[in-house]
């Protein structure tokens, strides 16, 4: 039973971890290569992975996603520590609106027109920090979406998740502050109920152990006639 609840707890922390890894905001270091705009099918379930910034889009099958086109700073350690190397990084660039996840994306053309200024060459490159949130994944069409891009000097610039930062310190203070509360009510109302059940199963236990040895007694006192009688 202890290892059936261990095994649950690590499912739902690891469903936890992959959307919080999906949801939360990311940076990366990138030079735009270029910017278009392409019609993609959502008439499957692949779907979860795009955008759904009104009601009308809904119920579409198929509409036109602008995208960015990036050479992108490798990183290690979940983006904290970047490499020499590149590699490619397609971002799509939708209208989050009040959908979830809750960005309130509303300035796709704005966005589009910034990535615009800064496509440049590899022989002078423009450097720029790209926010985005989601996952890339080429086998099912997956892009992350680009939320903010702000241009830098150089590459090797120093990047704090200030906001993931204080929403894990957040969430860790909510979870001491839950589980404080859950131990005094366990103190003050579960266990005082728990101690009361656990002596009233042995004063059960005690009645029941004496009416048996009653009947064992009432028992031996009709074996002792039957001996006297032989």
């Amino acid at each position: 039973m202890k290892r059936i609840r261990t095994i649950f707890r690590l499912i739902v922390l690891l469903i936890f971890g992959l959307v919080l890894h999906y949801a939360l905001p990311q940076h990366d270091v990138v030079r735009v290569v270029n910017t278009y705009q392409e019609r993609q099918d959502l008439n499957d379930w692949t779907r979860v992975f795009w955008a759904r910034p009104d009601d009308q889009s809904a119920t579409l099958i198929n509409r036109d996603v602008q995208f960015i086109q990036t050479v992108k700073k490798r990183t290690m350690l979940l983006g904290f520590i970047p490499r020499e190397t590149t590699e490619v990084m397609v971002y799509r660039n939708e209208d989050t609106n009040f959908s979830w996840p809750f960005y309130f994306k509303f300035d796709t053309a704005n966005l589009q027109t910034e990535a615009d200024d800064l496509v440049s060459t590899a022989e002078n490159p423009k450097w720029a920090v790209i926010t985005h949130y989601g996952w890339r994944n080429e086998y099912v069409s997956a892009f992350p979406n680009a939320i903010a891009i702000r241009p830098v000097a150089s590459p090797d610039v120093t990047i704090i998740p200030w906001f993931n930062i204080g929403f894990f310190v957040v969430v860790a203070f909510f979870f001491g502050l839950v589980r404080a509360m859950w131990r005094q009510f366990r103190e003050r109302s579960v266990d005082p109920l728990l101690d009361s059940a656990g002596d009233q199963y042995d004063e059960l236990q005690a009645s029941v152990s004496e009416r048996r040895s009653r009947i064992g007694r009432w028992m031996d006192t009709w074996r002792k006639k039957d001996d006297r009688r032989h």
